[in-house]
């Protein structure tokens, strides 16, 4: 609607923190490419599926730089170009998260249950909210812009709801990778810093919705307060 320098207050912490996880991650991805690894990303993610007793989930390549992800729809790890064919510890700890989400499934782990049954009230608090918002700032209507809080505080939710299932995830890609000897003492460590860094981005984004969440209900309680006086 308009610029507010009151936001970037509110928001500064989470902005400050996501900076810093997105040079860690970058600075922990590079280096982790420099210390080798005796499979390439798919090979260990086909390893540890195998492993997990995961065979009907395949293994994919993808386009785009750290594009890596599990479809649970279609039960397929998708990897970038970068860690599907790379013998290196950031190949493979990618891929060994990427192929812990499907361990969860196949595991039928909670969080990742609530999760998956929460994408769709998260995808729609994130449209009803810049919808509400402007509508009810064009009609002058506090209830709409309540209701688009309302609506903005599920994708809040939804972020909290992800921390655990993406921390999980890592857990057993250090685990995993380590008990089945796909990384030594080296590239357990290089392995250990990527994944830790992903993490941060995570919480960063997550400290962002909070802040932001937190700026719109000061923002309307206090056009409420004037409202009164």
């Amino acid at each position: 609607m308009f610029f507010d320098p009151l936001y970037f207050v509110f928001a500064a912490p989470a902005i400050v923190l996501m900076m810093w996880a997105q040079w860690r991650v970058k600075s922990a991805y590079h280096h982790g490419m420099q210390v080798s690894a005796p499979l390439s990303g798919a090979a260990a993610a086909r390893h540890i599926l195998d492993n997990s007793g995961c065979h009907e989930v395949g293994v994919e390549v993808a386009s785009g730089w750290l594009s890596d992800h599990y479809d649970p729809s279609s039960r397929v790890l998708r990897l970038s170009p970068e860690v599907y064919e790379s013998h290196t510890a950031t190949a493979v700890g990618i891929a060994a998260h990427e192929a812990g989400h499907a361990i969860q499934h196949a595991n039928h782990y909670a969080p990742l249950i609530i999760r998956n049954a929460a994408v769709p009230a998260a995808q729609f608090g994130g449209t009803a909210f810049s919808i509400l918002l402007i509508l009810g700032f064009v009609m002058s209507s506090p209830k709409l812009i309540l209701i688009g809080i309302a609506a903005f505080a599920l994708t809040v939710v939804f972020q909290l709801i992800n921390l655990p299932v993406e921390f999980d995830a890592s857990n057993r890609a250090k685990r995993l990778l380590g008990q089945l000897n796909i990384v030594d003492a080296d590239g357990a460590l290089a392995v250990r810093n990527v994944l830790n860094a992903a993490g941060w981005t995570y919480v960063a984004a997550t400290l962002q919705s909070m802040l932001t969440l937190a700026y719109y209900l000061f923002r309307f309680s206090g056009a409420m307060n004037s409202r009164d006086d």
